[in-house]
């Protein structure tokens, strides 16, 4: 579950880093987009550690895309500190996304087979 962890962490990030990179909260496209996918990847990942719904921190990957392009589109008319989170953040959930809430377990199928 360690990746569920991490992007919990990133979710924070995002929503922390509105007052920490502006120096206050500005209402703009940049601020707003950071708040609202900080509290949908929290949610993906708080409602991945359910049974039924552990591939729900997929949902993070179209989070991450969409942070990654709006910071890039926002970083080619100025390069700011927060556009530029916006693009690390979301290359970092791309890649936090494909790893499985299991990962540090063997295989389900050797985890059964030890067991019997």
């Amino acid at each position: 579950m360690w990746p569920r962890y991490v992007e919990l962490a990133l979710a924070g990030w995002l929503v922390v880093s509105t007052f920490v990179l502006d120096g206050g909260f500005r209402p703009d496209m940049l601020a707003t987009s950071a708040v609202l996918c900080g509290v949908l990847v929290a949610l993906f990942a708080l409602l991945s550690f359910q049974a039924g719904l552990r591939r729900a921190h997929l949902g993070s990957l179209a989070v991450g895309a969409w942070l990654a392009v709006v910071g890039y589109v926002a970083t080619r008319a100025e390069a700011t500190a927060a556009a530029q989170n916006h693009v690390v953040v979301g290359l970092l959930l791309l890649m936090f996304a494909l790893v499985p809430s299991e990962a540090s377990l063997p295989p389900r199928s050797w985890r059964q087979r030890w067991e019997s």
